[in-house]
């Protein structure tokens, strides 16, 4: 049992899961896709989705991107799916639908596969990468300025910005039933760097850190777990409760006291 518990949010700290069961739900199409508008309609698309996401049943997922098309136009796109009936989808989409003149609306009915993997495109093999992640309490006018303005000085058409809103049945999970911390942030923030070229590195890392640098006033100094890269240790405890953090210290002595398991966001042993 604690060690489900620790696995729960603790990573790969303890071991190798040797097989999964699962139990599976019908689903049929669902409500998704994406909305997108040019960029210089940020302050207003954003400023949207925060009152758009603070009325969400749980049945929506959406989030807000920041990101360059292939055609090089610089754009932020509110992207959802509704995975309840299709006519209560939408009602609940409704002012989505009619906010602003949109670029494209790329929202439709669709099998939920078909939305699963219509971000698949970005991530392509062989870019370089840097992330940058935290959690925040408010999509404050404040805060949103500060997205806009260094997303407007972006290195490199492969990057974006990601705002994810936390709600629904996370929320309600009992805060000591799983390893997995910070149920109480509104949204996170991951600031996903990427490139071609290893010469356009440092470049782009120095940004990405300016970036995440800008965004500590409005930040929980939280983080969650599985956007964390090689930062050190006090960004792992970051990602956890103080209590919790000690729980999987002691769940590491005994399961991996020598830390074999690590390479991973490192819950390190601490023995005698």
């Amino acid at each position: 049992e604690d060690l489900l518990w620790g696995l729960r949010g603790g990573g790969g700290n303890f071991g190798i899961v040797t097989s999964f069961e699962y139990r599976l739900h019908p689903l049929g199409s669902v409500l998704g896709g994406t909305v997108i508008y040019p960029l210089d309609k940020a302050q207003e698309v954003l400023s949207f989705y925060k009152s758009f996401t603070s009325e969400a049943p749980d049945e929506l997922t959406a989030n807000a991107t920041l990101y360059t098309r292939p055609d090089g136009v610089p754009v932020v796109s509110i992207d959802f799916c509704y995975a309840g009936s299709l006519e209560k989808g939408e009602k609940v989409v409704e002012s989505l639908k009619k906010f602003g003149s949109p670029l494209e609306d790329l929202s439709r009915p669709m099998p939920y596969c078909e939305r699963q993997t219509m971000i698949d495109n970005p991530f392509r093999v062989g870019l370089q990468s840097y992330w940058k992640a935290t959690f925040i309490s408010d999509l404050s006018a404040d805060a949103l300025n500060a997205v806009i303005a260094h997303f407007s000085h972006v290195p490199s058409a492969q990057t974006i910005l990601f705002i994810q809103h936390c709600h629904g049945a996370m929320r309600r999970i009992g805060k000591d039933d799983a390893a997995f911390s910070h149920r109480d942030a509104e949204y996170g923030l991951l600031i996903a760097s990427y490139w071609h070229q290893q010469a356009e590195a440092d470049n782009n890392i120095e940004w990405t850190r300016n970036f995440f640098s800008a965004m500590q006033p409005f930040s929980m100094s939280t983080v969650y777990v599985n956007f964390l890269s090689n930062e050190g240790e006090n960004r792992v405890k970051a990602a956890y409760d103080s209590e919790k953090y000690a729980r999987l210290v002691a769940l590491k002595n005994k399961y991996d006291p020598t830390n074999f398991f690590h390479l991973n966001q490192n819950i390190r042993p601490e023995l005698p």
